[in-house]
């Protein structure tokens, strides 16, 4: 099935644990997507890769519902202390989440 009107692919990359309303948002929205586990290269933590199909116009739409679900926060990573006699770890504040967004154009878009 052709379906003429989507014609924009966003791909998203977001954090694992905000996919469950980050994909009820879109689908509410009435966008198509696929998500793609992945993992990220800084931190190594699982993220996931949307792959969201829909009409330019709904675009706007899209990257709100994205805000909304994806949000940004604070966690801490421990690293050995350097120079230090013993290897005791010391927290460090690193901020995750969020979403990293592509959007491109799409001549054609089927279901099969």
């Amino acid at each position: 099935m052709t379906t003429p009107n989507v014609n924009l692919l966003i791909m998203a990359i977001i954090q694992e644990q905000d996919l469950d309303t980050a994909t009820t948002m879109l689908q509410e929205i009435g966008a198509t997507l696929t998500y793609l586990s992945s993992s990220g290269g800084f931190l190594g933590r699982r993220n996931a890769t949307l792959l969201i199909g829909l009409p330019a116009e709904k675009e706007e739409d899209a990257l709100i519902a994205l805000h909304n679900a994806c949000n940004q926060r604070i966690e801490y990573m421990t690293l050995p202390l350097e120079g230090s006699p013993m290897s005791m770890p010391a927290p460090v504040p690193v901020t995750v989440g969020g979403a990293t967004v592509f959007a491109l154009p799409v001549e054609r878009f089927e279901q099969i």
